[in-house]
């Protein structure tokens, strides 16, 4: 699902409106329409008042047509217009008069003692300002959103929260509406995927308002927040001719003295997704720990408790690598020797990254495609500081062009960043938040990329699959009951609900007719 910036869905309306023949008020009674549907859905007729506050614009009008149907519902409603401009949209308009021609007049909001009361059981629905918002609110706009918010009321957001803005950061946080949960046109917000924003976006969803797609194509817009749908054309499904040799080797290397089971963890995820044959260099110490917990799993060692000399012997066709490695002077040493070295694709996590981070000039050496995952400080010590996430973003993305490198960059919505396109993922919860879950998001990517998938493609799967474990795990257990383990056992579950019962049925039927 592609993420478009307020510019590019204003073009996108226009051309659907020049393509299917309609026009602006046409479009917007529809998506209006569409939320009132949602809404009355879930409230089947209570008795709940509802506070429609409406802005002077197109989002305006769409808080119009909404308390239009509300009225003529039989819901308890106030509307009212913000007055802070006198400049209307013409769709603003025609919705007005259309609200004063079944008899409801609005009321209009002009200064602070205009503001009505709210009571905590009350709904509002905040239509003040949407997605082409470029200036924080001022005067009593401001104090009304504040005034909002204290309330502590439930707030239905229609396309933006009012105050925020699409595609930059905003430094008046006084001055933007806390949405208790939000309806969004068509594509997702780059606004509601960054942390810096989580006070005021709970939760959203997409309404599909029909906006023209190959008007959205054209476009080729580089962000994406990737779904189920983009994922399954992704999958390679291991054919019955093939064998262990056909998926790959493995090399996994990590550990250090106390932290083997980092890199048992990711020896273990990358067996699990699928890798032909899977090789653990570990330190001498870690020998007897990974022969006894992955007897599938084939074992090299280096010095007693660190890493020193990176001499291993296997020839992988990828390697994943820094689990649980340290940053011990020998360690960083042999690393820098190995980095020089290498051609093969590489996966680098946590010490590996914090190796690059204190001596950058190996960035050079990386291969093409390498797949870096840091978590949010190993990438401040990797590419620097930032102002807010719109700049990280920026920063990360040039960081990307310069050493033609991906990375997946852990986080609520983790993003994989490719050159300039950017890939968040759709899947994932708190359950994440533990030890070791890093670790096995190295396993799966180094897994899927042994098995041929590309490594933005192996990187955009493995985050999906990996988020989906936690989705479907929380349905039977507990945020803090979830372990890093605890991946790897709905693993299975995680790709089997890429496919429907009847697809699982399929293949199976084909096995059985093939075996009998």
């Amino acid at each position: 699902m592609y993420i478009l910036s307020s510019k590019q869905l204003a073009q996108v309306d226009k051309a659907t409106i020049k393509n299917k023949a309609i026009t602006s008020i046409d479009l917007m009674e529809h998506a209006a329409t569409l939320c009132f549907q949602w809404l009355h859905t879930r409230l089947q007729g209570q008795n709940i008042k509802i506070h429609v506050f409406c802005g002077i614009g197109n989002n305006g009008g769409d808080g119009l047509v909404i308390a239009r149907h509300l009225f003529q519902h039989g819901y308890n409603v106030n509307c009212y217009i913000v007055n802070f401009s006198d400049k209307r949209t013409d769709e603003f308009l025609t919705n007005y008069d259309r609200l004063k021609e079944i008899g409801e007049w609005p009321t209009v909001i002009n200064n602070e003692t205009n503001f009505p009361k709210i009571s905590f059981e009350d709904i509002v629905i905040d239509a003040i300002f949407g997605n082409g918002l470029s200036r924080s609110p001022e005067g009593f706009t401001k104090k009304l959103i504040q005034y909002i918010n204290n309330t502590k009321v439930f707030t239905l957001a229609i396309d933006m929260p009012s105050g925020l803005f699409g595609d930059k950061s905003v430094t008046k946080k006084d001055a933007i509406l806390k949405a208790g949960h939000i309806l969004s046109f068509q594509t997702p917000k780059l606004a509601f995927l960054l942390s810096e924003n989580k006070e005021f976006v709970n939760t959203w969803e997409i309404i599909d308002i029909g906006l023209d797609e190959e008007s959205i194509n054209n476009l080729q817009p580089k962000i994406n927040f990737t779904t189920k749908s983009e994922i399954i054309p992704l999958y390679k499904p291991k054919d019955k001719w093939s064998h262990k040799g056909t998926f790959g080797h493995s090399l996994i290397i990590g550990g250090s003295f106390g932290k083997i089971g980092a890199i048992t963890l990711t020896s273990k995820a990358t067996l699990k997704i699928g890798s032909g044959l899977v090789t653990a260099y570990v330190p001498k110490c870690g020998y007897n720990i990974l022969q006894i917990a992955i007897p599938e799993v084939m074992v090299e060692v280096d010095d007693d408790k660190l890493l020193t000399y990176f001499n291993f012997k296997t020839k992988p066709s990828v390697i994943g690598i820094g689990p649980g490695m340290g940053t011990a002077e020998k360690t960083a040493l042999g690393y820098e020797k190995f980095i020089k070295e290498n051609k093969l694709p590489l996966v680098i996590d946590a010490d590996g990254i914090n190796i690059l981070a204190q001596n950058k000039t190996l960035l050079k050496y990386l291969p093409k495609n390498t797949v870096l995952t840091p978590h949010p400080k190993e990438l401040e010590r990797l590419i620097g500081t930032w102002k807010n996430d719109y700049e990280k973003l920026t920063i990360a993305k040039q960081f990307s062009k310069n050493y033609n490198i991906i990375l997946v960059i852990k986080g609520t919505y983790t993003v994989i960043i490719d050159n300039e396109f950017m890939y968040f993922n759709s899947t994932g919860n708190p359950a994440l938040a533990t030890a070791g879950s890093g670790d096995i998001l190295t396993g799966i990517i180094t897994g899927l990329i042994a098995q041929g998938y590309k490594p933005k493609y192996a990187a955009i799967f493995g985050v999906y699959l990996h988020g989906k474990t936690a989705d479907i795990a929380i349905q039977e257990t507990s945020y803090e009951t979830f372990t890093a383990s605890s991946i790897l056992e709905y693993l299975p579950d995680a790709i089997l609900d890429l496919f429907n019962q009847e697809q699982i049925n399929e293949v199976g039927n084909e096995e059985n007719e093939s075996t009998t």
